[in-house]
Parts: structure tokens; C-alpha cells; sequence
């Protein structure tokens, strides 16, 4: 069953490219010129040559609208494989878009299936007016500078709103759990399974009006979601269920998992700092109300400071954008960017501050599910102290640092070097720099085309041990990200 889905996405390639020579001739609507057009892109790709397998696998995995899709789940649930569809429509000043996808772990210990919908504004600026077009909360080009693309629809940077809505599912039946704190022993290890159903709404608003904002590239953020959780043990296993070790005083929210309305305002700056240094920053407050069960409302607010230092000024690495859904990426000409190796020069040099923290009134906790971690890949898959556990630490304040670098070596491959030192507090009054915990990582990167980016890592240097550690991203790069889960 759980290659339904994968199979039913290769017939559909298969189809099209069979159909493409009786479906050329005939007036078609966008639909069928989209599924011809991929067909035969299929068609081309695949052949029975061995230099063609890794066109043909770039293919499978990128095109559009049907394609492949694949990527790593959260932390010991496996290798995540299905399907997914991409659809866009432009209407009068909207670019509509949708990502529909399901997948399922090849280890069967997890699935996540997922509907996602952006609209993004595209509305003409006036003639003569100083804003040119481009990505929400980024710095206007020079004229000098600016480029276009007939085949994007002129989207391919904007300066105007996008508004997501979405619905998705996941199930893992695997989770680590060490306790609260920053403390925690490796004897206190503990299993459970969650499922987390997420519907809701956020928009980004780039704040370009103000001719003294421009420099700043402010953009406003928020979003509603209801969070609906079911957390059960997980028995069979080598390591305790959790229920055989915790209980609701040690682990908040383990009795019962009320639905929440979770609500987020924030604002992001990019500040204009030329072809160099690139600056991230962004500042949320998030409520989290359970109607049902008030002891569970808590606020979190969150800072995250990222810096980037490119070391050649014609270099181009892809990050996520606002416009583009999970399983998208730039078409141009009618199709992702073409895999193929270069011998441009790649490399930056970034260091991160992330601060978030929890406050609750009298008698009220933060359920553990909803706590963030420290140690390896968290739940939503993001590296931090690499060489501990996944999991390992777990509160509802924490402090992280980060350090990193990256350089290309070959084509598409690239080395990467990360040093992290963070920790976790139960109180708010506990965060700090003393106590920290501290990792490296090195190991390789692949960044092609809009394949979904692979990191492989070896990570080192806490009291722990090492750890091993692949991941290959859920999206597309480039691709906008999934919901958060914590």
C-alpha cells in the first residue's frame, strides 16, 4: 500500500509520455499542455542509456506537475517516499498555487500526507514607481541589476504579500524522550509515538510603503493554526515506552493532549548589506490556547539572528522562499532548474543566534510535545549539537549558537564545517552561557539543481559519543517549508 502512491505518479509519467505525439496537434487546454509537456520531458530523460539515469532520476524527482516525492521524516521514522502535484493558476493580480503530497517511511514507522496553497500578490506597479520587483522582504534591484523572465510570469521576485493556507497530517512512531531540562541522563531514555494534524493560515506582508523601510526590507508575519495531538507509547522496543518511565508531572501534557489554537504575529528584516554579507532577522510571539484545558496555554517568544558571508560575489546558493510551496520550484522555461555539474565557485561563512522562550502564568505548563530540542536533528529536521542524540535535550527555553561553513569542491558537492554550543532550561531565569553543550559536524553537501538538498555528516566533540548523520530535505530546494511541528 504504502507504494500506491509512487506508483500511481510513474504510471501517470509513463501515460503522458505515450500520449505525447497524438496530443501535440490538438488545441489544448493548460491542463493537458502541462501533463504533454512533462511527458515528453520524461520521455527525453529516460532512455535506455546508462549516462541517462541521473537526468532520468532528476527528473522523476523535480517535474512538474507529477513527481516523485522524497525526502528524510523526522529523526528515526525513516525514509519518507510517495507522490506529489503542483499546480499554478495566474488570475487578475493573484498567482495562485497548490502542492498536494503524501508520503509514506519505507520502514512503515511513519507517514505525513499534506495540502498546501499560497497566493502570492502580484499586482503592476505603477510606471515610474522606485519598487521594483522582488522576494517578500528583500531589497529592491537596481535597475542596472534587474533581470526578467517571460516564462516566470514576471514572479520570479516581487515585493507584494503571500498568503498560505494549508492542511496536513503526520504520524511518527518514534520519538525520543530524556526528560526536561539540560541535566538529562541517557538512562532516562524513553519512546513515544505522535500524531499531529495542523490546519491553518499565514500570510508574510512586506512593508515597502515607507521609503525609509526600503534599506530595512521589513516584512510583517503572522499565522492561525488549530494543532490537533494524540501522543501514544511505543512498546516492542529495546528502549522503555514512555509511560513506563514518566508521567504527567514529569512529562507535561502525557495524560491528555487538548486541541490547540496557536496564533503567531512576527517581523522579519533583511537589511540591504550588499553582494557580501547577507542578514536574517526575524522576531515572533506565538499564543498557544487550549479551550478545552487552560493549564495548557502558554506564550513563546523567539529571536532568531542568521549571518551569511558569501565568499565570491557571482555566487548563487538557493534557500527556501516565501512563494513557492514544498514541492515547487523557479520554472523557467516551463521546468525546474537543470541539474549539471559547474566549476563556478561556491562558499559562505554564517553564524547564528537563536533565543526562544516560554512564559506561563501560575498552575500552567508546556506540554512536552510542544517543547523544543537540542541534540542532532530535531523534529523539524534542523541540525543542532549534531554529536548527542536526537532529542536529547528538551525544555521550553533554549539558547543555541551556531557557526558554519561551506564550499563547493565539485559540480554540485560541497564540504560542510559546523560548530554548535547551546542548552535547554526549564526556568526562564536558567538561560545563559554557562553550562553549554558543544558539538562539531563535517561531512558532505549536495545541492543540484532543485533536487532536495543531502547532507551527510559526522558529528563529534560532546561527552556522548559521536553520530552519524544522513538527511535529505523534505522539499524541494529552493521550495518553501512545511508547518512547523513543535
Amino acid at each position: 500500500m504504502r507504494w500506491y502512491v509512487v506508483a500511481l505518479c510513474l504510471a501517470s509519467m509513463a501515460a503522458m509520455a505515450q500520449d505525447t505525439t497524438q496530443n501535440k496537434d490538438q488545441k489544448e487546454n493548460a491542463p493537458r499542455g502541462q501533463l504533454r509537456r512533462e511527458g515528453e520531458r520524461v520521455s527525453d530523460s529516460c532512455t535506455f542509456s546508462f549516462k541517462a539515469i541521473p537526468m532520468c532520476g532528476y527528473t522523476l524527482f523535480t517535474d512538474h506537475p507529477f513527481h516523485i516525492a522524497a525526502g528524510s521524516m523526522p529523526p528515526q521514522n525513516g525514509f519518507g517516499l510517495g507522490g506529489a502535484f503542483v499546480w499554478t493558476k495566474n488570475i487578475t493580480n493573484w498567482r495562485l498555487s497548490w502542492d498536494v503530497d503524501a508520503v509514506t517511511a519505507t520502514n512503515g514507522n511513519a507517514w505525513r500526507a499534506g495540502g498546501y496553497m499560497k497566493m502570492v500578490h502580484t499586482p503592476h506597479p505603477k510606471q515610474g514607481s522606485p519598487i521594483e520587483a522582488v522576494e517578500p522582504g528583500t531589497a529592491p534591484a537596481s535597475p542596472s541589476n534587474s533581470t526578467s523572465n517571460s516564462n516566470d510570469s514576471g514572479l520570479s521576485h516581487h515585493p507584494y504579500a503571500v498568503i498560505n493556507l494549508y492542511a496536513q497530517a503526520i504520524s511518527l512512531n518514534k520519538l525520543d524522550y530524556f526528560g526536561e531540562g539540560n541535566d538529562t541522563a541517557l538512562a532516562g531514555a524513553s519512546l513515544f509515538g505522535m500524531t499531529q494534524t495542523i490546519v491553518g493560515i499565514s500570510a508574510i506582508k512586506p512593508v515597502y510603503e515607507v521609503a525609509a523601510l526600503h534599506k530595512l526590507n521589513l516584512a510583517l508575519m503572522g499565522e492561525v493554526n488549530g494543532r490537533f495531538v494524540s501522543v501514544r507509547g511505543d512498546h516492542g522496543q529495546s528502549v522503555p515506552s514512555i509511560e513506563t518511565l514518566y508521567d504527567d508531572a514529569t512529562a507535561p501534557g502525557l495524560a491528555s493532549q487538548p486541541a490547540f489554537v496557536q496564533m503567531m504575529q512576527g517581523i522579519r528584516i533583511k537589511p540591504s548589506t550588499g553582494d557580501y554579507l547577507k542578514l536574517n532577522y526575524a522576531g515572533k510571539l506565538e499564543e498557544f490556547f487550549a479551550p478545552s484545558n487552560s493549564t495548557n496555554s502558554f506564550l513563546r517568544w523567539t529571536i532568531d539572528l542568521d549571518h551569511t558571508l558569501n565568499l565570491y560575489k557571482s555566487q548563487k546558493v538557493s534557500a527556501a522562499s516565501d512563494r513557492l510551496g514544498p514541492d515547487s520550484c523557479d520554472h523557467v522555461n516551463d521546468r525546474c532548474p537543470k541539474y549539471a555539474t559547474t566549476r563556478n565557485l561556491n562558499g559562505f561563512v554564517g553564524a547564528r543566534l537563536l533565543l526562544s522562550e516560554s512564559i506561563t502564568s501560575a498552575g500552567n505548563f508546556v506540554p512536552f510535545y510542544y517543547q523544543q530540542t537540542l541534540g542532532g536533528h530535531d523534529i523539524n529536521s534542523q541540525l543542532s549539537l549534531g554529536s548527542y542524540q536526537d532529542y536529547r535535550f528538551r525544555a521550553p527555553n533554549l539558547l543555541l549558537l551556531e557557526g558554519y561553513i561551506e564550499h563547493s569542491i565539485w559540480g554540485p558537492f560541497g564540504l560542510k564545517f559546523q560548530a554548535d554550543g547551546g542548552r535547554v532550561a526549564v526556568n526562564r531565569s536558567d538561560i545563559g552561557f554557562d553550562h553549554f553543550r558543544h558539538s562539531y559536524a563535517a561531512g558532505l553537501t549536495l545541492r543540484a539543481g532543485a533536487f532536495p538538498m543531502v547532507q551527510m555528516m559526522f558529528a563529534w566533540g560532546g561527552p556522548e559519543g559521536h553520530h552519524n548523520i544522513f538527511n535529505l530535505n523534505s522539499s524541494l530546494l529552493g521550495g518553501g517549508a512545511r508547518p512547523l511541528l513543535d
